[in-house]
């Protein structure tokens, strides 16, 4: 019987970790934040950089990941996928982490700097509504109140996530700000933050100034320390090809970090690709350019003045115009590789993967999966697809 464990220290790849003081991937990153937070920032940065380098920190983190998360996530075979595709593919399963997604990796750790820093309050945002829950459940689980801001439209196509989160005691606030959707609760919540800059503000996914991409990866980063020993337990190799999908860039870089320095290894991002038009669309690494957008420089979907413009996915957690500023690095550099995947790909993969594997995927997730089963087609392939998160949120939609 193979026995997998966790180490109790989290490593980050030289490359994952490959920042400037100025919290830079490359020329991407850094912190573009009205003065009223660059305090509070540093403060949460210092803090950071202390707790990861504090053993007794990782332990805990560590701790809650093994006894109240559930981790190691499991890294399975798809068989009746792998052959309908014709190629090995196995998918490492965040959506059996507790509360259904890869996003309480984040909100445990960084719930724990709060913690440290003494916070009083936890904020956040939240589109798909994966991150406001696993936010609400840390925030619980510790005993610190917590208020999530989220999109109207967000709030009424996830209405089944904003009634757990409520049932854990946050509360919701919803906006009808622009499109009513994640640019907008992001929005809020920094809103929010200026006016209350003794909160915590917990950022769900790897965008946002400096040191949130840094603390989300470093988090996240779990996922790819596990997938690479867990599949090397399997094969005995490294996969050939690994996938995610990319909104903001978290679920992504967990997993790509695993293998960064593995140039041997194909690494492919699958954006929100929409309706197959570029003006409706949220594949940002694809269409987009680089900008200043909510606090970082990275890439954006911007209009032919520069303006960041309205992004669009069937996919709530996807629905974001900017990016992560290390995975623009990655595009930039050419180790990763991003594709717009379309509404109905993602539909056709959340169809696919149900029937097949009894396993009803994030819509966000299929995305993944569509790239995957359309890039490895009869190529006879090992490689990783990451689950990030359950489908039950998108069952009853009109998908």
């Amino acid at each position: 019987m193979e026995t997998q464990v966790i180490s109790t220290e989290i490593k980050v790849s030289p490359i994952a970790s490959m920042l400037n003081n100025n919290g830079r991937y490359g020329e991407y990153g850094g912190a573009y934040i009205p003065d009223v937070l660059a305090k509070p920032l540093e403060n949460v940065a210092l803090e950071f950089d202390k707790l990861s380098k504090d053993k007794n920190f990782n332990s805990e983190f560590i701790h809650y990941l093994k006894q109240f998360v559930g981790r190691p996530s499991p890294l399975y075979y798809a068989k009746r996928l792998s052959e309908f595709v014709g190629s090995t593919i196995y998918l490492k399963r965040e959506d059996l982490n507790h509360t259904g997604s890869h996003k309480i990796n984040n909100t445990i750790g960084q719930v724990l700097v709060a913690k440290r820093m003494g916070a009083k309050e936890i904020i956040a945002e939240t589109g798909a509504g994966q991150h406001g829950v696993a936010t609400a459940t840390a925030a619980a689980l510790m005993g610190i109140p917590c208020k999530v801001f989220m999109g109207a439209k967000d709030a009424e196509r996830q209405a089944l996530n904003v009634r757990r989160m409520k049932l854990l005691g946050a509360e919701v606030i919803t906006t009808q700000m622009g499109t009513a959707t994640l640019k907008d609760a992001v929005d809020a919540a920094l809103g929010y933050y200026i006016e209350h800059p003794t909160s915590y503000y917990l950022l769900g996914s790897q965008v946002g100034p400096h040191p949130y991409p840094r603390m989300v990866g470093y988090f996240q980063s779990v996922i790819g320390q596990e997938a690479r020993n867990q599949i090397l337990m399997h094969e005995g190799r490294l996969p050939q090809a690994i996938f995610a999908c990319v909104g903001g860039g978290s679920n992504a870089i967990g997993l790509f970090s695993g293998f960064l320095d593995d140039t041997e290894v194909a690494i492919y991002g699958a954006e929100g690709g929409g309706m197959a038009q570029p003006n409706n669309t949220a594949a940002t690494l694809s269409f987009g350019k680089p900008t200043v957008f909510q606090g970082t420089y990275s890439y954006c979907l911007v209009d032919s003045e520069g303006n960041p413009i309205e992004s669009h996915s069937i996919a709530a957690g996807l629905d974001y115009p900017g990016i992560s500023p290390q995975h623009a690095y990655l595009k930039d550099t050419k180790r990763a590789n991003y594709h717009p995947v379309t509404d109905n790909e993602a539909v056709e993969a959340f169809m696919l993967l149900s029937k097949l594997e009894g396993i009803t995927p994030a819509i966000e997730s299929s995305h993944a999966v569509a790239l995957a089963t359309k890039l490895l087609k009869n190529k006879e392939m090992l490689a990783i697809i990451n689950l990030s998160g359950r489908g039950d949120k998108d069952v009853d939609r009109k998908l």
